[in-house]
């Protein structure tokens, strides 16, 4: 078995290389503990779309979805580029991400 390794990069380390495609990478700001966080939360927001798709409950699968995009933002993957934000709002980005998703997870 092959150990597992980290996706190739773009020079400027803005984005991974998988499969011939371009992904913008996650934030290398966010400590590892708290990406960790929030890749379990991306994970699981993941799961609760196939098992909605699967179930045929729209409100359920676009919840889920809303998850993955919350998730996904948090760790720099999606909304405004996390090497064009200030420090300050980067960090506000994934923390506020995070807290909510916690709280999500709690209800």
């Amino acid at each position: 078995m092959e150990a597992h390794r980290s996706p190739e990069k773009t020079p400027d380390g803005h984005f991974v290389v998988i499969g011939g495609r371009k992904w913008r990478a996650t934030d290398p700001s966010i400590p590892e503990e708290i990406a960790a966080r929030l890749r379990r939360h991306l994970m699981s927001a993941r799961r609760a779309v196939r098992s909605a798709t699967t179930a045929g409950d729209a409100e359920a699968e676009k919840a889920a979805r809303a998850r993955v995009n919350r998730a996904k933002t948090a760790l720099g993957e999606r909304g405004t580029p996390w090497w064009e934000q200030p420090e300050k709002e980067r960090r506000r980005r994934w923390e506020q991400g995070l807290a909510r998703l916690d709280s999500e997870a709690q209800s």
